[in-house]
C-alpha cells in the first residue's frame, strides 16, 4: 500500500543530519544508514549510502533516477543462486 500524498516521503531523522554533513564536508566518504525504508530524496543526489543489508554495507551512489525509490531496493538482502531444475540442465 502506497503512503498517502499529504504525508509526504518518509525519511528518518538521523538520515537527513548525516547526508547534510556529507555534502557540507564535500569529501567522497560512504554514509553508513541502516534504514533500508527511507525515501531518497532530491537533496541526497550525488552522495554515497553504504546501505545494510543485514551482513555488510552496500555502497549506493544516488542518481537522479533514484529519487522516489528506497535505499532498500539497491541493496539486496538474499542471494540468489539459481533453481535446482536449472543445474541437470546444465549437466547435460
Amino acid at each position: 500500500m502506497a503512503r498517502s500524498v499529504w504525508k509526504g516521503p518518509f525519511v528518518d531523522g538521523y538520515l537527513l543530519k548525516k547526508a547534510e554533513a556529507a555534502r557540507t564536508a564535500s569529501r567522497s566518504e560512504v554514509v553508513k544508514i541502516w534504514s533500508r525504508r527511507s525515501t531518497i530524496l532530491p537533496q541526497f543526489v550525488g552522495l554515497t549510502f553504504g546501505v545494510y543489508n543485514g551482513q555488510k554495507h552496500i555502497p549506493v551512489t544516488v542518481t537522479e533516477e533514484m529519487v522516489g525509490q528506497k535505499f532498500g531496493e539497491y541493496s539486496p538482502t538474499r542471494t540468489f543462486y539459481g533453481h535446482a531444475a536449472d543445474k541437470k540442465a546444465k549437466r547435460k
